[in-house]
């Protein structure tokens, strides 16, 4: 049997958006827009042997120059969640958005291995990431970091599946970003599928309504239904940026 795990989802920021910001080409629906709440996520799998750390957040200058509200910085949420940094023993970086890798320098001096799949890292680091569509995004002193990870050895680059610690897998599903993935987890109540942007809100998976940021469309809807699969099977998929995660899983 693998290992079993807690799985905590750490709201560390919000904003308020509308469902045509959201939803790419929203206007096919022939539906009126509509508020749509934000939150910002980042999540962690522990148990007595490991803690595993999934994306790290945004900074405040990443989150303040694009009108994000942070409720707390990373190592500060980390904390208040019962984990400190240097307590991580793998960080996962799910995809290069500044909103998931920003609180890499909280985990510079520790000896957390950082994981991201090839393709990603690939993409950021080369002259497409640039492009302006891609690169309002991310933020280049922070794919720096992760040039600077991998010249030390700190960064593990992945293939398309790879096992991140016992019970823990890391599945590359694209779509979002070329290299997007998401994280499996499991738990003593089974499965729970770490969605990332793979799924922003359950809208997404529930009415088959794409993201507006997207790198492949195609890769996106197959994302959708590869997940679908995941949940048919049993597992509980938590949405990247959706508050229903509160109302779904409930918290402290």
């Amino acid at each position: 049997m693998s290992e079993q795990y807690e799985v905590l989802a750490v709201r560390y920021g919000t904003r308020q958006a509308s469902a045509a910001e959201v939803f790419l080409n929203f206007h096919v629906y022939r539906e009126p827009d509509r508020p749509l709440p934000m939150d910002y996520f980042f999540w962690v799998a522990r148990n007595p042997a490991r803690s595993v750390l999934i994306d790290t957040g945004f900074s405040p200058a990443g989150g303040a120059a694009r009108g994000r509200t942070m409720l707390m910085d990373t190592v500060p949420a980390l904390r208040a969640a019962g984990t400190a940094p240097d307590a991580v023993t793998h960080v996962v970086l799910t995809h290069a958005h500044y909103d998931h890798i920003g609180g890499l320098p909280a985990f510079a001096e520790t000896d957390a291995e950082v994981i991201m799949t090839r393709d990603e890292y690939d993409f950021w680091t080369g002259p497409m990431g640039r492009r302006g569509q891609f690169a309002h995004s991310a933020e280049a002193s922070e794919l720096d970091q992760l040039r600077e990870l991998r010249a030390a050895g700190r960064l593990t680059l992945a293939g398309r599946t790879r096992q991140v610690a016992p019970g823990i897998e890391l599945i590359q599903v694209g779509g979002h970003t070329p290299g997007q993935a998401i994280v499996t987890v499991a738990t003593a109540g089974g499965p729970v599928v770490l969605a990332s942007d793979a799924v922003h809100y359950y809208e997404e998976l529930e009415r088959d309504r794409p993201f507006s940021i997207v790198a492949s469309l195609a890769d996106m809807y197959a994302a959708f239904d590869q997940i679908r699969e995941l949940a048919d099977g049993g597992a509980r998929v938590v949405a990247g940026h959706d508050p229903l995660v509160a109302e779904r899983f409930g918290h402290p």
